[in-house]
């Protein structure tokens, strides 16, 4: 399979610190890939980079062959790539359908091309988000506030919303944090469901080991800003320079 994703020499400074120091792999199109790393490896840098949060300052990232690092978030979303936050983005004082709603491409708000089509663009809007709530299990939830749910119930919320703007690449930033046992099951199967049956390609930053060399395909690891490692599960958890990186983080 080709890359659906390629992040090359990617560098991102503050105040002369290289968060990001030359960060280059690939993310294979319908694979899972781990992007893993002690605390401070620069991985949100890195994933605020992919995502258009925060501009590069050298180096390339590339969507389908077509390079996105210059591009302003609300535009990458467009051509494909969508992520999610470690806090979820709720609208806590609207309902959680309503939320699943407005995370609707081409939604009635933004593209008025008449009230009859407005109505029906609505009308699917509608009915794909109760498709989705089902699916994750939120559908008896649909009409309460989101502000109500539980933080793994927002989890869910959150990725559902990100599948309503009908990504080809979804980022996943730390989603199982502050997610109980019996949803990290879940959220671990819907996560393998995407890739699976919906062919959705994914990205996922999380600090939970277990749960990045059960779900991908492929991890890569960053300490220090720099790619350190690049490989299978079984490969990586064999690298030196992967246990080097994860025991010197502990002694700190």
């Amino acid at each position: 399979m080709s890359a659906l994703l390629e992040v090359r020499e990617v560098v991102r400074t503050f105040d002369g610190v290289r968060a990001v120091d030359g960060a280059t792999f690939d993310v294979t199109e319908g694979s899972i890939t781990g992007l893993i790393g002690p605390n401070g490896a620069g991985k949100s840098t890195l994933f605020n980079c992919i995502s258009g949060f925060l501009r590069t300052q050298s180096g390339r990232v590339l969507l389908g062959e077509r390079r996105i690092d210059r591009l302003a978030p609300h535009r990458i979303a467009r051509r494909g790539l969508v992520r999610t936050f470690q806090t979820p983005r709720t609208l806590t004082r609207m309902s959680v359908l309503e939320n699943v709603v407005l995370a609707a491409p081409h939604h009635p708000g933004e593209h008025l091309g008449g009230a009859v089509a407005g109505r029906a663009r609505e009308r699917e809007a509608r009915h794909r988000a109760e498709e989705l709530l089902t699916l994750v299990g939120l559908d008896g939830h649909a009409d309460a506030l989101a502000g109500t749910l539980s933080g793994g119930q927002r989890k869910l919320l959150d990725l559902i919303r990100a599948l309503m703007a009908e990504p080809t690449i979804l980022l996943l930033d730390e989603p199982m944090a502050g997610v109980s046992p019996t949803l990290r099951v879940q959220l671990l199967g819907h996560i393998r469901a995407l890739r699976d049956r919906d062919g959705v390609t994914l990205l996922i930053v999380e600090h939970d080991l277990d749960f990045v060399m059960e779900a991908s395909d492929r991890v890569v690891v960053m300490n220090n800003g720099r790619v350190i490692a690049n490989g299978t599960p079984d490969q990586v958890r064999s690298d030196e320079a992967v246990v080097d990186a994860y025991l010197g983080a502990r002694r700190e």
